[in-house]
């Protein structure tokens, strides 16, 4: 850890990268707000000294869910479902700029969100797997993409996209690629651990501001086989 411990907001931190972003960044000493716009009975514990609390990106004042806190990390996604492929809910618009609106009344100047790194390209992995991502998940890309020209047009935000490749279940490893804007070549997979380290590194470091990093990681092949997507999708 860099510096002085940070207090961190995190939203969707019931979420599979949400949950590592809390763990992780409690582990390594930051001081942790959970957010939900509901929490469900039986969620799982957070670790010691988190604090849960409640906040919608759609709906109501965020400020007070950010107060005290030095950055807000957005981990907020959606499940595949008819819904989400033919009408997503508007979380990654409206959501990202209320949640502006809430840093700055609340005075809080860091942002780390996840965007993916398909809103700089679609011509990463097999064509299979492009033709199945970009019919399920067309609408979202496009939503991320108008994302993060919210956040290009925001003043006063330290703000950073993160772009991984597609999302997977994993121990973390950190030996992960960082490159600029989009995933590499050859690469596919991005694991929720190994994304949500690097997330508290940005939060950390302060480094990427206005920047849209894309992380990924060659995988074994079998983790992006037809079967194995076709699985995650229908899940």
């Amino acid at each position: 850890m860099q510096g002085e411990p940070k207090h961190i907001a995190v939203i969707g931190a019931d979420g599979a990268t949400g949950r590592e972003v809390v763990a992780q960044a409690a582990a390594r000493g930051h001081r942790v707000r959970a957010l939900e716009r509901s929490w469900p009975e039986g969620a799982a514990p957070l670790p010691p000294g988190v604090e849960r609390a409640t906040a919608d990106v759609l709906e109501g004042d965020l400020a007070p869910a950010f107060a005290g806190c030095d950055a807000v990390v957005s981990a907020i996604g959606l499940g595949l479902s008819p819904q989400t492929v033919l009408a997503p809910p508007p979380l990654y618009t409206e959501g990202a700029l209320n949640i502006l609106r809430g840093m700055q009344t609340a005075e809080v100047g860091r942002l780390v969100v996840i965007s993916a790194s398909f809103v700089a390209t679609r011509a990463r992995g097999p064509m299979w797997f492009r033709l199945a991502s970009g019919l399920a998940l067309e609408r979202v890309f496009t939503q991320m993409g108008e994302m993060e020209r919210v956040l290009r047009a925001s003043d006063g935000i330290d703000w950073t996209a993160v772009r991984p490749g597609w999302l997977m279940d994993g121990p973390l490893t950190a030996d992960y690629t960082v490159a600029a804007d989009a995933i590499p070549p050859g690469m596919i997979r991005t694991r929720h651990a190994d994304l949500a380290h690097f997330i508290v590194d940005c939060v950390e470091t302060g480094g990427w501001v206005r920047q849209t990093p894309a992380i990924a990681r060659r995988e074994p092949p079998w983790a992006s086989t037809p079967d194995k997507l076709l699985a995650e999708l229908l899940r």
